[in-house]
């Protein structure tokens, strides 16, 4: 089945964000008495917002509520964006090649505030027909309640979607909900063996996303 439309993940994809993520947390917990522990980052990776809050909150001891932990960490990376967007390389005209021929879509579970914030400062808002933050599903990834709610409202089947995936948690969820999933992986973030089988397709860099490479994904 040809393809019908292309949903992105944002973080590790089209931003480099998960350094900047890690940093931010690791400096919330470090000022806040918890403790950061050697799976925190990977297990953090596809997390929503309610989801990550409530593990800093319980299982790292940061000493607030899930509430107060989220407002705080996103208004530091707020913060970080109202300077500097982390743009990968290729990341602007690798989405603007697929728009020619694709209506986009994009899947993050960057909370709604930082979605709106990156695609305002990056000048790629008008490219994405519909944009859907794990943290207005019920469930963020690896399950595929983000993809099912974004393909929903493009209006197209799981299965004639494309998905661009940098994390284990992302590929997992983007193959759960039905979508082709090309690997986008990040070095510093190796991807778990059987989420990188997931993959109909593994790139090295956004230069490679074409056209081309993702009909040739059906």
């Amino acid at each position: 089945m040809a393809i019908a439309a292309v949903v992105f993940d944002m973080d590790g994809v089209l931003i480099d964000s998960e350094p900047v993520w890690e940093r931010v947390r690791r400096g919330y917990v470090a000022e806040r008495g918890g403790t950061w522990l050697p799976d925190t980052q990977t297990r953090l990776m596809g997390m929503s917002t309610g989801e990550w809050s409530a593990y800093l909150s319980a299982d790292l001891r940061v000493g607030a509520e899930p509430g107060q932990v989220a407002a705080d960490v996103i208004a530091r990376m707020a913060e970080h964006y109202d300077t500097e967007v982390p743009l990968l390389p290729g990341a602007v005209d690798a989405v603007r090649r697929l728009r020619e021929r694709w209506p986009l879509g994009l899947a993050s579970s960057s909370p709604r505030t930082l979605i709106d914030v990156v695609l305002k400062h990056t000048g790629l808002a008008d490219c994405f027909d519909v944009t859907c933050s794990t943290e207005e599903v019920e469930r963020g990834k690896p399950a595929p309640d983000v993809y099912l709610t974004v393909t929903a409202a493009l209006g197209v089947r799981p299965e004639v979607c494309a998905a661009i995936e940098d994390s284990s948690n992302g590929l997992r969820a983007a193959h759960a909900a039905g979508l082709r999933v090309i690997a986008a992986p990040r070095p510093e973030y190796p991807v778990a063996a059987d989420a990188a089988d997931l993959a109909a397709a593994t790139i090295g860099s956004l230069d490679e996303l074409t056209a081309e490479l993702v009909a040739g994904s059906a």
